[in-house]
């Protein structure tokens, strides 16, 4: 194994905050790398740029000379029972997943090498990225859910409404106190009203979604939770800034046709996420109004 490389997003995540990555976990890669690899018998390449926020990835070998990818991520809430649903989704629309094992702090994960890999973000303009990200979410959500004991979608949004709260005027935005407590039931109760309950990815955008030769199109890095799947399609349109800042009720309708939503409900989260969201990003306090009910 060559020198192990850290690559510059993972370490730009590294602090001392709550949620931050921590320097230790950090500074014990390189033995998590040496001990996963040698019990899987891995040969590992350098690290992948620019790489993820809160885990390390790298192209490997497997002793049969196979291309696999070893994932190992700092074990936090978000990212908890990824290796559960690429099980569940068994490379329908995702990548595949090989082993898995948890290590200390440390989930280990050997993938599915995606070739050419590029991201969706990089190889197509955003609007006709809509439908693909569309049809992978169909995909996803068309898997049974009973019995893997995956968390509920009301658990995240609970938590995010109460640190929303717990902020109060320390917020980077004056929210409008009528607005902000709408926002707050609104995510609250989204969740519990659900038309249906699927296995959601709940972070999927442009930048994971990987090029392939399998499919066109795989799936990566789900953050998974079972709920409302009309939740699903946020993710990628708060990562289309410009359209969405531009006009949100029409990139909601765009994005309710494509995956077959209703379209009040698309909005309805939409408020929801972007006004709890705006304490962050200032930016979406201007959706969140232009989108209130």
């Amino acid at each position: 194994m060559s020198a192990l490389t850290v690559p510059e997003r993972l370490l730009a995540s590294v602090g001392d905050r709550p949620g931050d990555v921590p320097p230790h976990w950090v500074n014990g890669l390189p033995a998590v790398v040496r001990d996963v690899a040698e019990r899987w018998s891995l040969r590992v390449g350098p690290a992948f740029e620019p790489g993820g926020r809160c885990s390390w990835a790298a192209p490997v070998r497997d002793a049969r000379g196979r291309a696999r990818v070893l994932k190992l991520g700092w074990r936090h809430t978000e990212a908890e029972h990824e290796a559960v649903a690429l099980t569940v989704w068994a490379g329908a629309g995702a990548v595949r997943l090989h082993a898995s094992e948890s290590v200390g702090h440390t989930s280990a994960l050997l993938l599915e090498r995606c070739r050419p890999g590029t991201a969706l973000a990089h190889s197509v303009v955003e609007p006709d990225q809509d439908p693909i990200i569309a049809g992978l979410l169909g995909r996803l959500w068309d898997t049974p859910v009973a019995g893997t004991g995956l968390r509920p979608l009301e658990d995240m949004c609970d938590q995010w409404v109460a640190e929303y709260q717990a902020q109060g005027s320390t917020g980077s935005v004056a929210a409008d106190p009528g607005l902000a407590r709408l926002a707050a039931s609104m995510v609250r109760d989204l969740p519990r009203s659900a038309p249906a309950r699927v296995l959601l990815s709940t972070d999927l955008h442009a930048e994971n979604v990987l090029a392939a030769q399998r499919e066109p199109w795989l799936v990566i890095d789900p953050k998974p939770y079972v709920g409302d799947p009309t939740y699903d399609v946020l993710q990628h349109m708060l990562n289309c800034q410009r359209r969405l800042s531009a006009d949100p009720a029409r990139l909601c309708r765009r994005m309710a046709e494509l995956s077959c939503l209703d379209y009040e409900r698309v909005t309805q989260w939409l408020f929801g996420r972007a006004m709890l969201g705006s304490a962050q990003q200032p930016w979406l306090y201007e959706v969140a109004c232009r989108v209130a009910p």
